[in-house]
């Protein structure tokens, strides 16, 4: 028996080897890349015609993919990451997630809306057809600021309307209850750039559905997503929906925009400038095209976990780049920016929420027309 004792240790760091490689290989670690910027998830479409024209010409035009390391614009802040401290792993899915994210799904799909700006002929800036969600039953509607400054701009002759259904058709009016002033100010000439790049920093504001545009009243209560509270892990199944428009003409835009939703996960998870769970990558898919700026991502549990802000919009939809902020993000930086919670917002009266912010539009405004003729 002595003669294997000099055996029993080797076989014994063996072992343990083996077992480290065994418990490294089945858990996900968080990365905090050095930089990144990629390019808004376009939602700007050069060439949208009022209902009213005739114009025949392709109605988008696809950004540069900007590549990680490139810098972005001097008007973009870029993102600056730092590490995580504690690694966030998700929970494998099962039989019981799967049939919650079908249940998500059919609750974000109700949820989604097209959102579509008409800019007059010869203006500085263009047409626009993008998303937002429904994130409260009175109508409230979450989606980026890239889209939402658009709202500011009823006196340059722009006229926006919220769509719905499969295919959009034109439903509401809505008005501004919010937007994020640091996004303004930070990316003032982003309205006239015909590339522009971004990275989803303070990109969000929120719009209040005002009236019907048909002859249906609005309703008593909107199907919704509630806002999510806490940021996803690294690996956390998901449904992503927006209206992607990218592959579409003009006429297309206006009578067969169809939503899309793809199931897929959380990728990898980053953060701005400090230890919280900003912005998550979601990998590549159909929903990875212009279009789909303001488009949601809910959970299993049906909260939307966050909001498409970029993307990279050329080459096989599959190989793109597609990122989101996550709510808990947007609920920090309201804070942050107006000294109160989100839900307080959320809380008040549609009729009283407009009322509040309109006086502050025209300074708005003025921040990013300031350059224009």
């Amino acid at each position: 028996m002595d003669k294997f004792v000099p055996y029993l240790g080797i076989v014994a760091a063996l072992l343990l080897c083996v077992f480290v490689v065994a418990f490294f290989d089945t858990t996900t670690m968080v990365r905090a890349p050095s930089a990144i910027d990629i390019s808004n998830a376009s939602s700007t479409i050069p060439a949208i015609i009022p209902p009213v024209a005739t114009s025949t010409s392709a109605d988008s035009v696809p950004e540069k993919s900007v590549s990680p390391k490139a810098k972005p614009p001097a008007s973009v802040a870029p993102i600056v990451t730092a590490p995580i401290s504690s690694p966030i792993v998700a929970t494998s899915s099962s039989k019981n997630t799967n049939q919650s994210l079908d249940t998500s799904a059919t609750t974000l799909r109700d949820a989604l809306v097209n959102i579509i700006c008409y800019a007059p002929s010869g203006n500085a800036f263009h047409s626009i057809s993008a998303s937002g969600v429904i994130i409260d039953p009175k109508g409230i509607i979450l989606t980026n600021a890239h889209v939402a400054q658009y709202f500011l701009l009823a006196d340059r002759g722009v006229s926006c309307t919220i769509r719905s259904e499969s295919p959009a058709a034109n439903r509401y009016n809505a008005a501004l209850v919010y937007i994020s002033p640091t996004w303004l100010q930070a990316n003032a000439t982003v309205l006239t750039e015909s590339l522009p790049n971004g990275t989803g920093e303070n990109d969000f504001a929120l719009l209040a559905i005002s009236k019907s545009i048909t002859r249906t009243p609005l309703p008593l209560s909107f199907p919704f997503v509630p806002l999510a509270t806490t940021p996803p892990a690294a690996g956390t199944p998901v449904v992503i929906a927006s209206y992607g428009a990218q592959f579409l003409i003009s006429s297309q835009i206006q009578s067969s925009l169809f939503p899309i939703i793809v199931f897929g996960s959380v990728k990898d998870i980053f953060t701005f400038r400090r230890n919280t769970v900003d912005v998550f990558a979601l990998g590549g898919s159909v929903a990875a095209q212009e279009g789909s700026s303001g488009g949601g991502v809910v959970d299993a549990s049906g909260a939307l976990i966050g909001t498409i802000t970029t993307s990279t919009i050329s080459g096989a939809t599959d190989i793109r780049s597609l990122g989101a902020i996550t709510s808990s993000y947007i609920r920090a930086e309201y804070a942050n920016e107006t000294g109160s919670a989100l839900d307080l917002l959320l809380s008040e009266t549609t009729k009283t929420s407009i009322a509040d912010f309109a006086p502050r539009i025209p300074a708005l405004e003025a921040v990013i027309t300031a350059g224009l003729p």
